[in-house]
């Protein structure tokens, strides 16, 4: 993360009072709060111009992991980047059409990314690497590349030395389908600011302010699920 975005979102946690896992990865949440027992966690996502990105590959795996229990804070800054001037809170609700726009779009890649890599065959091999008894790990390499590592390739042999016609067909329809998925993917979708012209701006009293926003959503999801 460049050193102002990471300057930009310790500034949001401070402000709202947000909590973070000390050994916090990549793929992990930006940052969480307890309210009323529950733990809530939060996209934090800032921006200096009209909109926002959001992440490199957008696929399955990201819906998955925003949808229903992701909260968002969305902060707007000054084109220097050194001003806050507003922030934005979103539930899993809020987010919803947007998440969902997303992925009708790229559901159909999606589907194909699932069905093609079965029509991989033999005769697909023997046009690639040639038709031979045994193929040594050095093919299986030429397919899968640095997809897998040195243990992978090792549990994968089937025969002595290396892998038969039917083991390398396997892994050609897992490479297929991992270079299908790679190529579905979103790249880096922007939420655009007019999607927030209708809420509520955040101002003043970040944290008691977003922790009744919070309050408010749990309060409605849970009587919508009781009068379903």
């Amino acid at each position: 993360m460049p050193a102002q975005d990471d300057a930009r979102e310790r500034e949001m946690r401070q402000l709202f009072n947000l909590k973070i896992a000390p050994e916090r990865g990549r793929a992990d949440v930006d940052a969480f709060l307890e309210l009323d027992g529950k733990t809530i966690n939060f996209e934090l996502k800032s921006s200096t111009g009209k909109s926002f990105s959001t992440v490199r590959d957008f696929g399955p795996d990201h819906v998955a992991k925003w949808r229903n229990s992701l909260h968002w804070i969305f902060a707007f800054y000054n084109k220097g980047g050194d001003q806050l001037l507003r922030c934005i809170y979103a539930s899993p609700a809020d987010m919803e059409p947007w998440i969902a726009e997303k992925e009708a779009y790229v559901a159909p890649d999606f589907a194909l990314a699932d069905t093609l890599p079965d029509f991989v065959s033999e005769v697909d091999l023997i046009e690639i690497l040639g038709d031979k008894a045994v193929y040594s790990v050095a093919d299986a390499k030429l397919v899968m590349k640095k997809q897998w590592k040195a243990a992978d390739y090792k549990d994968r042999q089937d025969v002595p030395h290396g892998f038969s016609k039917e083991a390398m067909v396997k892994l050609m329809r897992l490479r297929a389908a991992y270079v299908l998925r790679r190529g579905s993917t979103l790249n880096n979708p922007h939420i655009p600011g007019s999607y927030f012209k209708n809420f509520e701006a955040i101002t003043d009293e970040h944290a008691s302010k977003v922790r009744a926003l919070v309050s408010d959503y749990l309060r409605a999801s849970a009587t919508d699920s009781a009068t379903a």
